[in-house]
C-alpha cells in the first residue's frame, strides 16, 4: 500500500477513492486473520470511507481524510473491544472514545482495526498476548517486538497507513525497529492518555507507527495538544508537518554514547550504526561523546517504577466491577481465582514484583532509589541537550530474536529495552527509524532523541537521515 501522503494525492487527482482503498484493505485483512496482527475489524470502515470521499469531492478534505489507522488494543474506541491482549479484559467494550481517537475521527481518519499486543502492554517481544503471539513480517520464526507488536506488523505489511501504539519503556520503538518502520514516542504529555488503559501512568505515552516520517508528523499534529481530561497534557505547536522539509543547519552537534556502552550490540547493529554516523558526518554533523554512565541502571529503575505503578493501576481489575470471572462463583477465594485465571504469567510476575516492592520498601529502599535515578537521568539528559542538537544511538542491541528464545529468561527480555528506557524516564521524545537489514533479511533500527517539545526538530532530522 502507498504511503498516506501518496494516497491523498491520488484521491485528489481522482486516481482512486477512499471506498476503493478501504475495500481493498478490508479484503487483505480478511485474508490475514491467521497472522494474529489484529484482533478486530471495524464494521463501519466502508461507511466512514464513503463520508471521506464526500469531503474530497467537495474539495475540503480534512487533515487525515481517508487515512486507515490501526489502534493498539489498550486504546478505547467506542463500539469496539479493548482487550489489552488479556483474558481478563477479553469481553470489555469501552463506551467512549479516547481523546486521540476522537481527534483522528474529527480529522477524517478511518479506524480500521484493533491491533494485537503483549498482555496489558507487559512484554518486549509480542509473545505474551492471550490471543496468540505476533511473528515478524519478514520471517515468522522471529518475534515482532512488543508491546505494540500488532501495530508495527500491520504497518510493515501495508494493512494500514499508520497505527497508534503505547510506549512505556520502548514498546513502540522496539517493534518498529524489528519490523522496519518508523516508531515515535513523543514528549510525555504531548498526546493525551485519556482513554488509554494504563500500565505505568508516569511513563506511559501514546505514540505512532508509520511507514515514513511525513505520515508520522501528520498523525502527531492531529492528535497532540492539551486535553481537559488529562492534566499531564501540554501545549504543542501542531505544525510539525509544515516544517518537516526545512533544511538542516550546515553544522550540528550529535551526542553519542561511549563505545563501552555499545559493547553489547551485535556486529550487524554496530555496522549499521557506523554507516549511519558516516552519513551524519556528510550532512555536517559534529560528534560529541556523552558521559552517560547511568544508562546501565535505567532498566532496573524502570522495572521498579513500572511494576509498582502496575500493581496499583491493575488493582481495579478485581473481577467484581469488571474483568474475567471464574466459574467457581461460590468459592470464598473468588477474586484470587478470577485474577489467577485472567492474567498471564508475565503480568503476574510484574504485579507480584510491584506488590513486593510496595510492601517491603522499608527494608529495600528500592522505590526511593529508582526515583532518584529517574531525576538523575532527567538532569543529565537536559544538561546534554544544552550542548547538542540530537542524540543518536541504536534502538536495540540486536535485531529480532527467534520466537521463544527469551521466554524463560525475563531478565534478558527486560534488557531488550536497554537503549529505550532513558527517553521514558526523562520524558523526552524519541523516534526509531529503519536504516537497513542484516544478512538474514531482518530490519535494523536506529534511534534519535531530542529535547522535550522538539518533535518538529526530531522529524526533520529523522527524515533527512532516511532520505
Amino acid at each position: 500500500m502507498k504511503s498516506y501522503s501518496e494516497f491523498r494525492k491520488e484521491v485528489i487527482n481522482n486516481s482512486t477513492s477512499c471506498v476503493k482503498n478501504t475495500q481493498e484493505i478490508l479484503n487483505k485483512l480478511d485474508n490475514a486473520k491467521e497472522t494474529n496482527y489484529f484482533l478486530e475489524i471495524n464494521n463501519d470502515a466502508l461507511k466512514l470511507a464513503e463520508e471521506s470521499d464526500k469531503y474530497y469531492q467537495k474539495g475540503k478534505p480534512r487533515p487525515l481524510e481517508g487515512m486507515l489507522v490501526g489502534v493498539k488494543d489498550n486504546i478505547s474506541v467506542k463500539g469496539m473491544k479493548a482487550t489489552c491482549g488479556s483474558k481478563m479484559l477479553a469481553n470489555y467494550s469501552p463506551v467512549y472514545d479516547a481523546t486521540a481517537i476522537k481527534r483522528i475521527k474529527d480529522a477524517g481518519g478511518i479506524l480500521i482495526c484493533k491491533t494485537n499486543m503483549d498482555e496489558l502492554a507487559m512484554g518486549s517481544s509480542g509473545e505474551t498476548s492471550y490471543f496468540g503471539k505476533c511473528k515478524n513480517p519478514y520471517n515468522d520464526e522471529y518475534i515482532t517486538g512488543g508491546s505494540s507488536s500488532g501495530s508495527a506488523a500491520v504497518v510493515a505489511t501495508s494493512l494500514v497507513h499508520t497505527a497508534l501504539g503505547s510506549d512505556t519503556g520502548g514498546s513502540i520503538r522496539l517493534p518498529a525497529a524489528f519490523c522496519g518502520v518508523v516508531g515515535l514516542k513523543p514528549t510525555y504529555g504531548s498526546i493525551s492518555r485519556y482513554g488509554m488503559i494504563p500500565f505505568a501512568s508516569s511513563l506511559d505515552q501514546m505514540g505512532t507507527i508509520s511507514a515514513n516520517v511525513d505520515d508520522t508528523a501528520l498523525l502527531f499534529d492531529a492528535i497532540s495538544g492539551i486535553d481537559d481530561n488529562d492534566s499531564t497534557t501540554s501545549n504543542t505547536t501542531n505544525n510539525t508537518f509544515n516544517t518537516i522539509n526545512e533544511p538542516l543547519p550546515n553544522n550540528f552537534k550529535v551526542g553519542l554514547l561511549p563505545d563501552d556502552i555499545l559493547k553489547n550490540c551485535k556486529e550487524d547493529i554496530l555496522k549499521a550504526y557506523s554507516k549511519s554516523l558516516d552519513k551524519l558526518k556528510t550532512m555536517g554533523a559534529e560528534f560529541k561523546v556523552l558521559n552517560f554512565d547511568f544508562i546501565d541502571i535505567c532498566v532496573p529503575a524502570y522495572i521498579v517504577l513500572t511494576t509498582i505503578e502496575a500493581s496499583s493501576n491493575l488493582a481495579r481489575l478485581d473481577s467484581v466491577r469488571y474483568g474475567h470471572r471464574t466459574e467457581d462463583i461460590d468459592n470464598e477465594e473468588y477474586m484470587y481465582l478470577s485474577r489467577g485465571e485472567g492474567f498471564g504469567i508475565e503480568v503476574k510476575r510484574r504485579l507480584l514484583l510491584g506488590t513486593y516492592y510496595l510492601t517491603n520498601d522499608d527494608k529495600l529502599n528500592a522505590i526511593s532509589k529508582a526515583k532518584k535515578i529517574r531525576q538523575m537521568v532527567k538532569r543529565s539528559i537536559n544538561t546534554a541537550f544544552s550542548d547538542i542538537d540530537i542524540m543518536f544511538m541504536p534502538t536495540t542491541a540486536t535485531t529480532a530474536f527467534k520466537c521463544n528464545e527469551r521466554s524463560d529468561d525475563p531478565v534478558s527480555m527486560y534488557l531488550s529495552d536497554f537503549f529505550t528506557t532513558s527517553a521514558n524516564l526523562s520524558g523526552v521524545p524519541a523516534i526509531s527509524i529503519p536504516v537497513g537489514f542484516n544478512d538474514k533479511g531482518l530490519p535494523i533500527g536506529m534511534q534519535i532523541q531530542v529535547n522535550s517539545g522538539e518533535e518538529a526538530k526530531l522529524f526533520k532530522y529523522a527524515k533527512a537521515i532516511m532520505e
